[in-house]
């Protein structure tokens, strides 16, 4: 990495866990930035056949998904003598990933002493509200859908020193949280953030439109 005083300052993005339960956000900062994102996103339009007058309208934000691709390396840590790298390599940082998908296992034996208790109805557990931070202007309620690690190095305990991961998130909605959940508030904060961009780009000359638009 350079040291050039003029360089400027790279920020990284994250995955970050809010639970709760919990005092301490769980966070996985990305190592090394992705070179690409891919977002897609599908209107929420009236339906597939609208009826006369209704094809413009929309029944909310578009729901929107993102995938991209994370390179973690144990080897600065390594290189430092930094623990828990020396002993167990990434998979601390790999298990904090993971457990974004996990229930907690204290509820999931909980749930199970109730049911064998004769309690039918019990309360299944939240997944952390998990949000995806991609600089100042994208940080994003999030649902990791799925993810695939491929580990690519490993010591001589076979602990993985090398991964990549590879990650699929759909984008939470103040739609799917509800507006006044802390959440819902970052999506609609993105959502009025996004229209403040749009009015930025929107510089082009309307002059040089064909005539028959009426604009």
């Amino acid at each position: 990495m350079t040291t050039f005083p003029g360089s400027p300052r790279l920020v990284n993005g994250a995955i970050v866990g809010l639970d709760p339960l919990r005092p301490r956000p769980t966070v996985i900062m990305f190592q090394y930035n992705p070179d690409t994102v891919t977002r897609t996103l599908t209107a929420q339009t009236s339906g597939e056949s609208p009826d006369q007058g209704e094809v413009l309208r929309l029944k909310g934000p578009p729901q929107e998904s993102i995938r991209l691709e994370v390179e973690i390396d144990a080897a600065d840590q390594l290189e430092k003598a930094f623990p828990p790298a020396t002993t167990l390599g990434l998979f601390p940082a790999l298990a904090a990933l993971e457990m974004l998908l996990y229930p907690p296992s204290q509820r999931m034996i909980a749930n199970e002493t109730l049911l064998n208790a004769g309690i039918i109805e019990v309360i299944q557990p939240e997944a952390p509200l998990t949000v995806f931070a991609w600089g100042r202007n994208r940080v994003l309620p999030v649902r990791l859908t799925q993810f695939t690690i491929t580990e690519e190095a490993f010591d001589p305990q076979l602990n993985p020193l090398r991964a990549k991961v590879s990650l699929d998130l759909r984008v939470l909605t103040y739609h799917d949280l509800g507006l006044a959940s802390r959440g819902g508030s970052l999506h609609m904060a993105h959502h009025v953030a996004k229209e403040s961009l749009a009015k930025m780009g929107n510089s082009g000359n309307s002059n040089a439109l064909p005539g028959t638009i009426g604009i």
